[in-house]
């Protein structure tokens, strides 16, 4: 089976969805700036990995899919969290460590997670939610239902050896789950013409003779369509998709990363294709905002990243006792044997 490869998309959307998209990718944005800022203050610790630039990632996937529909990715989580509905109190107080975060002060930036949103966490460890992604599209097949799994992942992941024992499991057993590869270009510091001879990562799944698209990340309407496509597919029982979405992240892969293996010139090229300020001209040049209406969204935006960071400040740190909870021991669940 040839892969696809979508080069453009061109999809009347209403107003409705441009001001969603501009004002969850202003928040996204926003709030990352703001986690950049405390992280240089100190106020937050350990790794953070910020999602500046693939904003259009997160939007496009959201209106394609259904709270229902069930989310996994790596550690670079912030964006995916909040686009799926946890809230960014939530989200700043697990940045900083605090007994209210969404993972209760105990997973820190790199692993989020909700339940009640459907978000299955970042994950520390490289191309380790990638089988974890299939398993929760398994679980949802068992079950009868018609949800789907998004399984995120980066460009840095296509190499482990989890992405091919699972594509080969998905396609066998038609699992209902999207692989979408956020290609941003470098695995930490280290380009993809460095890592591998194929440098359309897509074309990995015709080994398998999965379904793939190549997409432009920076727009979400050839997100959201990619999305919806391959999301539409595995409703319908017709299995996995591998998306590559081609994006590009502004800043280092963390925050210890100064990124000098790159280009002014190469960044500000990306910056003129930027998501939000792309959707935003959507808008204006169709005058379905006044600029006053634009403000109130813009403030409504501010308001609410500094009430974050407000409520992260003033929220207490986890007491003692929670140090032994939630971990699985053979004590709480003694069907579990050695």
């Amino acid at each position: 089976m040839q892969t696809k490869k979508v080069k453009d998309v061109k999809t009347k959307f209403t107003k409705e969805t441009y001001l969603y998209w501009y004002e969850l990718m202003l928040l996204l944005r926003k709030f990352e700036e703001k986690a950049g800022q405390l992280y240089g203050m100190q106020k937050i610790r350990g790794f953070c990995h910020l999602y500046i630039g693939q904003e259009a990632i997160a939007a496009g996937a959201m209106t394609a899919t259904r709270p229902e529909d069930k989310y996994i990715t790596a550690y670079r989580d912030h964006a995916l969290a909040i686009a799926k509905g946890i809230s960014a109190k939530a989200c700043m107080a697990e940045l900083y460590g605090k007994a209210t975060g969404c993972s209760k002060g105990k997973g820190g930036s790199m692993h989020f997670f909700s339940l009640e949103h459907n978000f299955f966490g970042g994950h520390g460890i490289v191309g380790a939610q990638i089988g974890t992604g299939a398993g929760l599209a398994f679980a949802e097949q068992y079950k009868g239902t018609d949800n789907v799994a998004l399984c995120f992942f980066g460009d840095g992941a296509a190499r482990q050896g989890m992405l091919h024992e699972t594509f080969n499991m998905a396609m066998t057993w038609k699992l209902p789950v999207i692989f979408i590869c956020e290609n941003n270009m470098y695995a930490m510091g280290t380009s993809v013409e460095r890592t591998s001879n194929v440098l359309d990562i897509y074309k990995l799944a015709d080994a398998y003779e999965m379904p793939a698209d190549s997409i432009d990340g920076m727009s979400c309407e050839a997100v959201h369509e990619g999305v919806d496509r391959a999301v539409k597919r595995a409703r319908e029982g017709g299995g996995p998709t591998l998306l590559e979405i081609k994006t590009y992240r502004y800043r280092g892969h963390s925050m210890s990363d100064p990124a000098k293996y790159r280009t002014k010139e190469e960044v500000e090229e990306y910056r003129e294709k930027d998501p939000i300020n792309q959707v935003l001209k959507v808008i204006t040049d169709n005058k379905w905002a006044t600029d006053q209406e634009i403000e109130a969204i813009n403030e409504r935006v501010k308001t609410e990243v500094e009430d974050s960071v407000t409520f992260a400040e003033e929220s207490p740190w986890p007491s003692d006792d929670e140090l032994l909870k939630d971990v699985y021991t053979q004590e709480d669940y003694p069907f579990i044997v050695d």
